[in-house]
């Protein structure tokens, strides 16, 4: 204080060290000497990190599929290279009485494994929804799925075998005639889908009951106040809200089933009379059999572009982009 009562002025020392302390730090993102500062690429890193799928990508899927649709127009085998050909090879497809009933044996899998598939993961994906919802419960449901197909197709021919098998020896004890599922061109088809099945309802079951847990539980509780069944709400609310993953898991499926080849090359071999020879056990067959690649690669070509237009249709007219809960 000075005479009179007035403050005193502050020392130059203390005014410094308060503009000292008060003074901002340019931060990572302000304005520097030499212009605006700028954020970090990350480009080289990112297309780092991409570069082992991408290059799996190319070296697995691309360039093979483009490999064998070259192939597909040219005449191979392994004693000779590549000559082209043309269509010569789809022409030929058109009139091989063996192709058309490799797809038709195919189809008729197909809607066997699928139907039959689709039923029962159905219900086992509702059942474990309304009953219960424990893990074990699910991992048992998923058992199944982690044996290879090899393995199941293996288990399978011993018990459905017509002289050993324990199923055979079951019928025989209640006085029926033993079924011949291996022998048979009546039942070789349908066993053959039943083991699929077996395999793989418990995976499509999950995938259903991970669709069925995105419903929202109150849609139910008002359809009971409203004094609707069980059979009711699955035909009006399940049904209609589950269509998106529904379409999902058939085209997933769809594909899968078009592709079957470890159990028929296990089991059967395409017989007995080609009645289990499938697309891709046909095309297995004339590739490294036979040593045919281009008529092989033309087959596979005529494959890729079915489950193209199957997909499509059925992306399509599911409207499986959808949602009803919108």
């Amino acid at each position: 204080m000075t005479r009179g009562g007035a403050p005193a002025p502050p020392d130059k020392e203390v005014r410094m060290t308060s503009a000292t302390t008060t003074t901002r730090r340019p931060s990572a993102t302000s304005p520097t000497r030499g212009g605006r500062g700028r954020r970090k690429d990350d480009t080289a890193l990112a297309l780092l990190f991409i570069a082992p799928a991408s290059i799996g990508l190319l070296v697995f899927l691309i360039w093979p599929l483009l490999t064998g649709i070259y192939y597909s127009f040219t005449e191979y085998t392994t004693l000779t290279p590549p000559s082209w050909v043309g269509l010569a090879n789809y022409r030929e497809m058109l009139t091989d009485p063996i192709f058309w009933n490799s797809l038709k044996v195919t189809i008729w899998y197909v809607v066997l494994n699928i139907g039959i598939q689709t039923v029962v993961a159905l219900v086992i994906a509702v059942l474990m929804q309304r009953l219960t919802q424990s893990t074990v419960m699910r991992s048992l449901v998923l058992a199944p799925y982690l044996v290879s197909n090899v393995v199941a197709a293996i288990t399978f021919l011993w018990l459905l075998d017509t002289q050993l098998g324990i199923v055979n020896r079951l019928i025989a004890g209640i006085g029926l005639d033993p079924v011949q599922f291996w022998t048979s061109e009546t039942w070789v088809i349908p066993t053959i889908a039943l083991v699929n099945v077996w395999r793989h309802m418990g995976y499509t079951a999950l995938l259903l009951f991970a669709g069925l847990q995105a419903i929202p539980q109150g849609l139910y509780e008002a359809a009971r106040t409203d004094g609707a069944g069980e059979v009711a709400m699955f035909r009006r609310i399940t049904l209609p809200l589950l269509r998106p993953i529904l379409a999902l898991v058939l085209i997933m499926s769809i594909i899968g089933s078009f592709q079957v080849f470890d159990t028929v090359s296990v089991t059967t071999q395409g017989g007995p009379a080609d009645s289990s020879r499938v697309l891709q056990m046909y095309i297995y067959q004339n590739a490294f059999a036979e040593y045919e690649f281009g008529y092989a690669s033309a087959l596979s070509v005529a494959l890729l572009i079915i489950l193209m237009v199957i997909t499509f249709a059925q992306y399509r007219f599911s409207r499986a982009g959808q949602s009803d809960l919108n």
